[in-house]
């Protein structure tokens, strides 16, 4: 996907405020122009206490291109791991 992912630092939760994010995984669901994309395991930043999950802007970037690439397919439904390259 040619995104080049960067440590990112722990931070406050702007969601509960509480929290603090340390490194995880999430799930990112897609949608647009009736196809829904679920990208699985997306490295994030995630927050102990409420779940919110943050993704950097490189990873982002990788997932909008995939699902720029599925509406193209005419792919109506996928579930994929995320893949860095």
């Amino acid at each position: 996907m040619g995104c080049e992912l960067h440590e990112e630092k722990d931070m406050k939760c702007l969601i509960c405020k509480n929290g603090e994010t340390t490194a995880g995984t999430t799930t990112v669901t897609l949608e647009r122009d009736g196809t829904v994309l679920v990208i699985r395991a997306v490295p994030a930043q995630v927050c102990q206490n409420c779940g919110e999950a943050y993704v950097n802007e490189a990873v982002t970037d990788s997932l909008v291109k995939v699902a720029e690439q599925a509406v193209r397919s005419g792919i109506q439904a996928d579930v994929r791991e995320y893949v860095a390259a």
